[in-house]
């Protein structure tokens, strides 16, 4: 009898009846090779305590911001659990108006050296915003539009001068401005705004866009050169133009890395002391017209700091403005990180 699994194979390899073709038989895939495990080394005896002194100076930096918030709240404790200071001041003082004598209604007054010392905090606060706003709503959209310049227009002699040209600024010392501000700008400002007060908050503005826009430029540059190049080619390729590529599809996708330019930059103008104590004309008026002069929390700090007598309400005034500073900034810090994760989402497309 013939053997059943040679017939098999015969009848398989033979040609239905009625066709033109025949088919081949059956062929096996070759065996998965085997791929041989990459050789592990041990690590060098010098990579563990190198490990461990990145870990220690990560966790330092931590330690240190945690140390300086202890400092300031116990510097500032006496508002809290002192009698004699709170004889003097209280938290409804600072943060409530008040009717002081030779005042005919209540009011935010901040005079911490009178008869009467008076420690209303908001103549700083709004200083401190209207200074920080008026220098992002200029430095902002021009570092933005210096980005998007440089990233997608400048040829490359051009970029390889603008970029350290504008970069540059971030090494002038804001003592430098400030004395700038002080002699020039304010005297350009005055004559083309006719205004009275000679150092203002629009001097001290444009003065602190000066140092923000560096930061601003940086980073948004970086992040408009980040977009994959692929998203810029598949826009062009569907017949988009050069504008509507940046406006549809570069500006999206760099939005994370914008918003961390805005934020820093935000945090830089709110922290800046040098520039706004030369350039503000230290006046504690509660006005939101930027014309007037003003006084920041900062520029309290350091004018004031290095004559108080130590341990007394109005040095614990001072680093509890410290405090405010401290939560103000951290506040701007978290909702901005907020933002920028779900502007990451939405680019990533899970919102």
């Amino acid at each position: 009898m013939p053997d059943t699994a040679s017939e098999s194979a015969t009848i398989e390899a033979r040609p239905p009846s009625g066709l033109g073709f025949a088919f081949s038989p059956r062929r096996q895939l070759p065996a998965t090779p085997h791929v041989r495990s990459l050789p592990t080394r041990t690590p060098p005896r010098w990579h563990r305590p190198v490990e461990w002194v990145v870990r220690g100076m990560a966790a330092a930096a931590i330690l240190a911001i945690i140390l300086i918030f202890a400092f300031l709240v116990r510097s500032a404790l006496p508002l809290w659990t002192s009698s004699e200071a709170r004889k003097e001041v209280t938290q409804t003082q600072m943060w409530f108006a008040q009717t002081w004598p030779g005042y005919d209604a209540a009011e935010h007054v901040w005079q911490p050296v009178s008869d009467t010392p008076k420690y209303g905090i908001w103549p700083l606060l709004t200083g401190t915003l209207k200074v920080s706003l008026m220098a992002m709503l200029l430095a902002g959209p021009l570092g933005v539009l210096a980005a998007i310049y440089v990233a997608c227009y400048a040829r490359p002699k051009v970029r390889e001068v603008v970029k350290p040209a504008i970069e540059l600024l971030a090494g002038i010392p804001s003592v430098v401005l400030g004395f700038f501000a002080l002699i020039v700008l304010a005297t350009w400002m005055q004559t083309l705004l006719g205004v009275e007060s000679r150092l203002n908050g629009i001097v001290a503005g444009v003065a602190l866009a000066l140092a923000v826009v560096p930061v601003v430029f940086t980073l948004s540059e970086e992040a408009l050169r980040a977009v994959p190049q692929g998203y810029v080619e598949a826009s062009q390729a569907l017949g988009a133009a050069k504008w509507q590529t940046i406006w549809h599809v570069m500006l999206p996708t760099a939005a994370p890395g914008i918003a961390t330019a805005m934020a820093l930059g935000l945090g830089r103008a709110v922290g800046e002391t040098m520039i706004v104590l030369m350039a503000s004309g230290n006046a504690a008026i509660l006005s939101w017209n930027p014309a007037d002069s003003v006084r920041t929390l900062s520029a309290t700090i350091a004018a004031e700091l290095g004559e108080v007598v130590s341990g007394s309400p109005h040095y614990a005034v001072l680093f509890y403005l410290g405090l405010v500073l401290f939560a103000f900034t951290f506040a701007i810090n978290a909702v901005a990180a907020h933002w920028i994760e779900r502007q990451k989402d939405r680019v990533a497309g899970r919102a």
